[in-house]
């Protein structure tokens, strides 16, 4: 019997590798296999494991952060944030995370499991009325403040993309060279950003579609609330570039809601908010497709850090109009 060879190098080392499952129930059409990469599983339960990690890792080995001495300081509205917490708790680094009042209790509350502190910023910055720019210039405070602390700022760090060509060729190993679309959700655009790189250094013909949340001024909109934690941005982030992505798909929060009860009831997969618009974007997509294709999901997280908002049906009927429970379940 062979056994895979267990890892000396701890829960870091368990991060990527994630599955790859064909969704048959919610696309039937067996011209066009659809495929979900499941993030949810990596350790820390999300995609953003592999920017935390990456970014940690690098710091370490450059000096930036030394274990027991250094202080790290970043902004997340939750997942990047679990995944420092778990990186430096290994390191033995201490960890602020500077959230806002959007990141779930649940998240705040893992992080502090793992040995963070969590300050939350409950008022929008008054020039722009944004919480993602008061986050980041209480970051900034706080570094200034704070001896021997930095911040690895995952908005303009390199390490960010560059986490995600091992997403890309995760998915080649599995499904093959032959991909023809990658759909994935749009935030700080490391995952876009970094795929787009793979593919454009092992010239593969994969065609990239952005899924963006409505109100996200990523591709040009104009900013408007958003409900769904991670996904779209109140500003461009500095990883952008025109032409990273092929096509670029705009979904609502309802729409999200609607995509995650449809991977729930069809499919069996608890996902998370930006999951679910992810589904919902494939689905436009596929529709217009005329031919034999292959298409891959990146499924950013997992559903039970969403059991309060998403998967909450009073939660749904308080906050998320015009969508109705009633309608989707008849």
């Amino acid at each position: 019997m062979n056994h895979e060879i267990a890892s000396e190098d701890g829960v870091l080392d368990a991060i990527g590798r994630t599955p790859i499952v064909r969704l048959k129930k919610l696309f039937p059409n067996e011209a066009v296999r659809v495929y979900a990469k499941l993030e949810g599983l990596n350790p820390g339960g999300s995609i953003k494991d592999r920017p935390a990690v990456t970014m940690v890792r690098r710091a370490v080995d450059s000096g930036r952060l030394t274990p027991g001495r250094s202080t790290l300081i970043e902004s997340s509205s939750g997942n990047l944030g679990i995944g420092l917490a778990q990186a430096c708790a290994y390191y033995g680094i201490d960890f602020v995370c500077v959230a806002d009042t959007r990141t779930s209790s649940q998240n705040i509350k893992i992080m502090r499991a793992l040995g963070a502190q969590v300050r939350v910023v409950d008022h929008p910055d008054p020039e722009t009325g944004e919480l993602l720019v008061a986050r980041k210039k209480l970051v900034k405070r706080l570094v200034s403040a704070t001896p021997g602390a930095i911040s690895l700022d995952q908005y303009v760090n390199p390490a960010n993309p560059l986490a995600h060509h091992t997403t890309m060729s995760e998915i080649i190993e599995k499904v093959g060279a032959d991909v023809d679309f990658v759909v994935c959700a749009t935030g700080t655009v490391g995952t876009l950003r970094g795929c787009a790189e793979f593919i454009t250094a092992h010239g593969l013909n994969t065609k990239l579609v952005a899924v963006d949340a409505v109100g996200s001024v990523i591709f040009g909109q104009a900013s408007l609330p958003r409900l769904i934690p991670g996904h779209g941005a109140s500003e461009r982030p500095a990883h952008y570039a025109d032409g990273l992505a092929h096509h670029v798909i705009h979904v609502s929060d309802a729409e999200c809601v609607e995509g995650c009860r449809q991977l729930a009831t069809a499919e069996a997969i608890l996902a998370g908010g930006s999951s679910g618009g992810i589904a919902v974007a494939a689905q436009r997509l596929i529709s217009a497709v005329d031919r034999v294709a292959t298409c891959v999901l990146i499924f950013p997280d997992r559903g039970e850090r969403y059991l309060d908002t998403v998967y909450d049906d009073e939660w749904v009927r308080q906050n998320i109009t015009p969508y109705h429970l009633a309608d989707q379940r008849n």
